[in-house]
């Protein structure tokens, strides 16, 4: 449920963090594969450039406030009362229509935090502002793609303040229960190395980077329509364009040798709330660490007009030592509708990462060998 505007502004916040913002506040997650001299080059490329991450937010200064005053007006809060859902022609709680799996809240709680599993009202605003502050804010010497040029950073979404401190709820610390050594072993043999069997399926253009289970991606790339219908459900994700049909009908899971990646889908209601059970995953489709013996429950309950909460509940025992569950409202975006999925530079592209990899890799054994 969202709640009304808090009464306090948010702009001392927007400044407080632009102020403390890193030189480096998106650099690239680090890699598996030494690449030498890389802090030499960033570096150097930094000097060279003519912009800062303060004079790239500058250039988006005023749409970036126009954001903010806006987005601040609600906050998810998922204490307060719910709505009631409404309803379709045939009695169901609507669904349909046109969402955004998107988050600035992490997947795990940060150490800091420990056991503080919500933010107050102000808390929450002021990590949102902080976010979305060094989101419009963009290292010129760090390699990215321009997401902000063509509107797709999570700041110029429907995103709103969240008062989880993890998107984890379950277990109660936010953390993501410990591997077990089959599942640790399984997470190094899916990790991306210079080979193309390595690359991951949305590398690759197999499969989108929506899930299912839907843990947000870095960027706003998780628009979602869902069409419905009193038999059926379907769930169609911008990103590869991928479609599951989620059958309401009560029929049986597919025998266990019918498989795929995005599974097997079944559903049935429970109140106002869509209960989804997927099995039958391929043992191709590697998900952190987890392969075939993936088994997920997801839940859409429409709790205001503009939100669909989505639930789900991860259990595979081969992977984690227990279930863990997290929990992602979805705004309804505004205007409606996808655009379409026409990222080529995973087809060619391809070609150019392997090869980077690979020179990557070689430099990687001439300093094990130097050693």
């Amino acid at each position: 449920m969202t709640i009304g505007k808090p009464p306090f502004v948010v702009m001392g916040a927007m400044a407080a963090a632009l102020s403390a913002l890193p030189a480096s506040s998106q650099s690239p997650p680090p890699s598996a594969l030494i690449n030498q001299q890389s802090a030499e080059t960033v570096e150097a490329a930094r000097a060279a450039s003519p912009h800062t991450a303060e004079s790239t937010f500058a250039y988006f200064q005023e749409e970036a406030e126009r954001f903010l005053a806006e987005a601040t007006e609600q906050i998810w809060d998922p204490t307060a009362p719910r709505e009631e859902s409404p309803r379709t022609p045939w009695g169901d709680p609507d669904l349909a229509g046109y969402w955004l799996n998107v988050a600035y809240v992490p997947l795990e709680r940060p150490d800091e935090l420990a056991d503080k599993a919500l933010y107050t009202e102000e808390e929450a605003v002021t990590a949102f502002v902080r976010w979305a502050t060094q989101d419009a804010s963009v290292d010129p010497a760090t390699v990215h793609y321009d997401w902000t040029e063509f509107g797709m950073d999570n700041w110029q979404s429907p995103i709103r303040p969240n008062r989880r401190t993890s998107l984890i709820v379950d277990p109660p610390n936010g953390k993501r229960p410990p591997r077990t050594d089959e599942g640790q072993a399984r997470l190094q043999e899916q990790a991306r190395r210079h080979t193309l069997e390595s690359r991951g399926l949305y590398e690759r253009c197999i499969l989108g980077n929506q899930g299912p289970p839907r843990v947000p991606f870095l960027q706003n790339t998780g628009e979602s329509q869902i069409v419905q219908t009193p038999e059926a459900l379907v769930l169609i994700t911008q990103a590869n364009s991928d479609v599951r049909i989620i059958h309401l009908d009560g029929s049986p899971h597919a025998p266990e040798t019918v498989r795929g990646y995005l599974g097997d889908s079944r559903a049935h209601w429970e109140g106002d709330t869509l209960v989804i059970e997927t099995t039958n995953f391929s043992e191709n489709r590697a998900w952190s660490g987890s392969a075939g013996n993936l088994h997920l429950e997801e839940r859409l309950t429409r709790v205001a007009d503009d939100t669909l909460l989505y639930e789900a509940t991860i259990t595979d025992p081969t992977t984690w030592e227990a279930p863990w569950s997290i929990e992602v409202p979805w705004p309804r975006l505004d205007p409606p509708g996808l655009f379409e999925f026409a990222c080529h530079e995973q087809n060619y592209g391809i070609i150019n990462v392997l090869r980077g990899a690979r020179v990557r890799a070689a430099e990687y054994q001439a300093t094990q060998a130097a050693e």
